[in-house]
């Protein structure tokens, strides 16, 4: 493990990982660290990154929200992965804001994908259709609405 803590090696590995995609300050740390630099030699350099502009929380969020949401995943799991990966509520849900508007769409083009045209054929398969896109993270109101509207 890599036990040197110079400013220039913690830079060059945090280049190197934001050359690959956009990271948080969180995702940073936690691989500096698994790398084998200490904290209190990683906070300075991620300052410096984020003051330079190389870490941009914002611009993280805003690719990962598009990203995950044209992939067929609803809002509250997106909201739950960016939690997880260190941004604050104010950021995610800026990078949630714009498409407010779409998730009933977003849900529809999930569910095609998933099942095609083909109805429902009990209610054990309407559970299990209900049960996938919950699990994709769309709201169950958003989910219920969407299978009564499409019996």
């Amino acid at each position: 493990m890599n036990t040197l803590d110079s400013t220039i090696d913690i830079e060059n590995c945090a280049l190197r990982l934001l050359a690959q995609r956009d990271h948080t300050r969180r995702e940073l740390m936690r691989k500096l660290m698994q790398r084998g630099f200490v904290e209190m030699a990683i906070q300075p350099v991620l300052n410096q990154l984020e003051a330079q502009g190389f870490i941009n929380e914002s611009r993280f969020a805003e690719h990962y929200a598009a990203e995950r949401a044209n992939k067929g995943f609803g809002v509250l799991r997106i909201r739950s992965e960016l939690h997880e990966r260190g941004l604050s509520a104010t950021l995610i849900e800026q990078a949630l804001e714009p498409m407010k508007n779409d998730w009933a769409e977003l849900l529809t083009a999930a569910y095609h994908r998933r099942f095609n045209d083909a109805l429902p054929t009990n209610r054990a398969d309407y559970g299990r259709r209900a049960r996938f896109l919950e699990q994709r993270g769309f709201p169950t109101n958003l989910i219920r609405r969407f299978l009564r509207w499409s019996d």
